[in-house]
């Protein structure tokens, strides 16, 4: 499939075996899809994502995906958000922030691995009150209970995984986590564009099923508690419904 923007014309056209399939305006919501898959993996093959800081601290996410898990943070108001994956702490900083300002909550960060200019510079941070690392493997027992640990009976849970993003792992992680979400919370599961990439730049073959969007959706299927929802936009005067994300697939809700 081939996706050419005409600026002058203000279309977008999908052109497959040189045959024309669909002409679409580029202020539509398919045209808007189209050119953003296209932008998903030129900021892909670019490293678009390793350039934004929140907080002074290095935030390896698209902007796109943190506003929209923002207006979900503020809509559940979550007691408790745990995140697998801590890498340079920017989005336990992002989470911190956001539930300083809400006047609730703490976040609890758990990686394999939390070098030491990284627990550093998040120990000396301002809103080091509000962030709590454990180090070790997400999935392991004893790490599970630490984190069960640092919710209290009753408060209200929201979990994000991002740190290995093989198949396994995050339905290991889903599975250890998972009863920890509140009814009505979620547990996210980050970079399912993965599907989608195989073959780009810094990829694996084995993407196409190796993923977190595959994680997900094998999960939902034996766990009836929960569903993948998508985020509703909380204010929408456009024409866009659909989410330009990483994360597709990502938000499992508990709804029972």
């Amino acid at each position: 499939m081939v996706v050419s923007v005409d600026l002058e014309a203000g279309t977008v056209t999908v052109t497959d075996a040189d045959a024309v399939v669909g002409q679409h305006p580029l202020g539509s919501a398919e045209g808007f899809r189209l050119v953003s898959q296209a932008w998903l993996r030129a900021g892909w093959d670019a490293k678009y994502v390793y350039s934004f800081t929140w907080l002074g601290r290095p935030l390896i996410q698209l902007p796109e995906d943190m506003l929209r898990l923002q207006e979900v943070i503020y809509a559940t108001e979550p007691d408790v958000i745990v995140e697998t994956g801590v890498a340079h702490g920017g989005s336990l900083v992002f989470y911190a922030s956001l539930l300083h300002a809400m006047g609730r909550g703490r976040v609890v960060g758990v990686d394999t691995e939390i070098r030491s200019h990284n627990r550093e510079a998040l120990e000396r941070h301002r809103l080091a009150p509000l962030i709590t690392l454990i180090e070790g493997d997400s999935r392991d027992p004893a790490t599970v209970q630490r984190v069960r640990d640092e919710a209290a009976l009753g408060e209200r849970v929201l979990v994000v995984l991002d740190s290995n993003h093989s198949k396994e792992h995050v339905l290991a992680e889903l599975e250890a986590y998972a009863p920890l979400v509140a009814l009505g919370s979620y547990i996210v599961a980050m970079d399912g564009i993965m599907e989608t990439l195989a073959g780009a730049p810094r990829t694996s073959g084995d993407w196409s099923w190796n993923n977190p969007k595959a994680a997900a959706e094998e999960f939902v299927s034996t766990h009836t508690e929960f569903e993948i929802v998508e985020p509703q936009f909380a204010f929408n005067e456009g024409s866009v419904e659909q989410r330009v994300t990483y994360w597709p697939s990502g938000f499992l809700k508990r709804v029972r």
